[in-house]
């Protein structure tokens, strides 16, 4: 996508969209770290119901891996893949205190090595918590840049790359709240609302009003 589009796409995306933040209630790093594994395959909604007493009761590393892996399980069973996220945010919560005195990491080298803790995940406990310049690729993310013209991809990994290129990197933070608010306002998955959409103009993406 030429740049001079890109440019008016994110001037559009800010009026859209002011203050980008993450939909996920939380008070720390810790918190956003929990919150991002169980948002996996899951709705925000669900994610901020089920913290929502999580974290008063085990909001630290060292609650959390103390109440032990089959209970938390139980708590966050509504999240799905409970058990999978169960045993990686245990895992998670030892390497924190054993390596880095019960503290989230600021740096996305070492957010990776957490246990369970993937790209995605990194990038937006990097981005949103510590100010980094990153760029976190979800479904929306994907599928939302690839209807733009920001990327031709087919995996998260080289769509990151694409936006990487694409915007600028100071932008990159917002850009990633700017395409997953798209994605769940307009551009869904099954039914986008191209007639409605403030980028319909700029969009390169073959799905078009009939």
């Amino acid at each position: 996508m030429e740049k001079q589009k890109v440019t008016e796409m994110l001037t559009l995306f800010q009026k859209r969209y002011p203050n980008p933040r993450p939909a996920l209630r939380y008070t720390n790093a810790f918190e956003l770290l929990v919150a991002v594994v169980l948002s996996a395959q899951c709705t925000d909604e669900r994610v901020n119901r089920v913290t929502e007493s999580l974290f008063i009761e085990y909001g630290t590393p060292e609650k959390m891996l103390a109440l032990g892996e089959e209970d938390l399980g139980k708590r966050i069973f509504s999240c799905g893949l409970y058990r999978s996220k169960a045993k990686h945010l245990i895992q998670t919560c030892r390497a924190l205190i054993e390596n880095y005195g019960g503290q989230v990491p600021a740096t996305l080298e070492e957010l990776r090595t957490l246990p369970g803790v993937g790209v995605k995940t990194a990038n937006v406990v990097y981005s949103v918590q510590f100010g980094g310049d990153a760029i976190a690729v979800d479904t929306h993310v994907f599928r939302v840049s690839n209807r733009l013209g920001l990327s031709n991809s087919n995996t998260p990994a080289a769509c990151e790359k694409d936006l990487q290129r694409a915007i600028p990197k100071h932008q990159w933070g917002k850009a990633h709240h700017y395409l997953i608010f798209l994605g769940r306002e307009i551009c869904s998955a099954r039914k986008p609302d191209c007639q409605n959409c403030f980028l319909n103009h700029l969009c390169e993406k073959k799905i078009r009003k009939k």
